[in-house]
């Protein structure tokens, strides 16, 4: 039997990490209001490890110290009533639900992974680490806005990395552009779609159970987890034509099938309750037929010949034809999501994305191939690999971004380190005595005071 732990999201990754607990769980330390439980401490550690590849070592009291520092900026950031937006909240919870869904292959198997017995309790945990995560945040920007670096600083900095043979190796690195082309359903298909909606809610009227109707034809992949049944604000992240819909209509009511880029619904208002509505609901998804799919196959496969014969850039096959708003109007360009820029490290690449790339160099074009859209629609897309960086020691020409980047993220480190010293003096600290003897860089157990 699976033991539950807390979902835990450190700056090196957003991943869970499911284990079974080492010691007897129990409360590590207290600061402030915030508790740290004994499975945190092996919950850390083993993501630490996991997103490092078992390069980084740390031990139990080295983490707890990196838990407390959270933990203390948690706590302050409650105190000086530092706001995170309810949306923004709401919002990373599902990217992650959709995120791990989608790596595990269903919500059932994410949930056994992570020891929770049903989807409601997962998000729940998943909300509260994502607001501790954005207090943390937004207390460490509030700390850290008004420091930025001199060219000269940079410069020092380098040459003090250099001096102690401490220069950071830079990974192999790529940087790509994409023509995304979708296969969108026939008309009729569309069509077809939408009688059967428009079936499914006169049979509700006539008294047919929605609820049923949702389990059965729903394409929503939560509906397995909660039957088609979601709770909305109007600040929840939802597409803003089913919060209009659901908005719009009165208890017990059924909207007419409407429109989003997930696909056709309908939804049924099952209770008001204040700023709140239950609502049901049924996605639909049109399906492209197999001509269709040809169809676009060969109109990229074809783009792709022009651009290979230079009758065509690939700057402009983008802007003309690619489908991809996110992309198109910035020649194709995609964004690494966690680094915020356009490299993508080749060791930490998606391998799918990253086979279809390997045997390529610098301005040469992949072969077409078939992708799913995040709605589960089909898309083909040609990828273009702009430069590629193999790995080497740190240089100031070169790499003066990144440098510039340590050397900013060391003064900010610093700055937020000088605030904790100066914050555990007069907040509320009480450490389990199997922790007293840890040797910790600040004085957690204000020995010195």
């Amino acid at each position: 039997m699976k033991i539950r732990i807390a979902l835990l999201t450190l700056l090196i990754g957003m991943g869970l990490y499911a284990q079974e607990k080492v010691k007897v769980d129990g409360v590590a330390t207290v600061v402030g209001d915030n508790i740290v439980l004994n499975s945190e401490i092996d919950a850390f550690k083993q993501e630490l490890i996991q997103q490092s590849g078992g390069q980084i070592e740390i031990s139990d009291c080295e983490m707890l110290e990196q838990i407390m520092n959270r933990k203390l900026l948690a706590h302050h950031a409650v105190i000086d009533s530092i706001v995170v937006n309810e949306g923004e909240i709401q919002q990373q919870v599902q990217r992650k639900t959709d995120y791990f869904t989608q790596q595990l292959g269903s919500p059932e198997k994410m949930l056994e992974l992570y020891g929770f017995d049903n989807m409601k309790d997962l998000r729940e945990e998943l909300y509260r680490v994502e607001k501790e995560g954005l207090l943390i945040q937004k207390m460490q920007q509030e700390l850290t806005s008004d420091i930025d670096n001199t060219p000269e600083e940079v410069k020092r900095y380098y040459n003090s990395l250099k001096a102690e043979g401490n220069l950071p190796e830079i990974g192999a690195e790529i940087e790509l552009s994409q023509i995304v082309l979708n296969v969108e359903p026939s008309e009729v298909e569309i069509q077809r779609t939408l009688d059967r909606l428009k079936e499914i809610k006169k049979e509700v009227e006539d008294g047919a159970s929605f609820k049923m109707k949702a389990i059965l034809y729903s394409d929503d992949p939560g509906v397995t987890q909660n039957n088609g049944f979601y709770t909305i604000e109007r600040n929840s992240p939802f597409v803003k034509e089913f919060k209009e819909a659901a908005f719009s209509l009165e208890e017990g009511e059924i909207s007419q099938p409407f429109k989003s880029d997930f696909g056709y619904h309908i939804l049924m208002v099952e209770k008001i309750r204040g700023k709140q509505r239950d609502v049901y609901h049924i996605l639909m998804q049109p399906k492209a037929d197999d001509e269709a799919v040809e169809r676009v196959r060969d109109s990229l496969t074809l783009y792709r010949e022009k651009i290979l014969k230079m009758e065509l850039t690939f700057d402009e096959a983008v802007l003309k034809y690619s489908d991809d708003k996110d992309t198109r109007l910035n020649e194709g360009v995609l964004m690494n999501p966690v680094s915020g820029d356009t490299k993508f490290e080749q060791t930490r690449m998606d391998p799918e994305l990253y086979s279809k790339i390997s045997s390529l160099e610098a301005g040469e074009l992949s072969r077409v191939f078939l992708d799913e859209t995040r709605q589960g629609g089909k898309m083909f897309k040609v990828l273009l690999l702009k430069s590629k960086t193999e790995a080497h020691e740190a240089d100031l020409g070169k790499d003066y971004e990144k440098i510039m980047d340590l050397a900013l993220q060391k003064k900010k480190t610093e700055t937020i380190e000088k605030w904790s010293e100066d914050k555990i003096k007069d907040t509320y600290v009480k450490i389990n005595e199997s922790y007293l003897s840890c040797e910790f860089k600040s004085d957690w157990s204000k020995k010195n005071l």
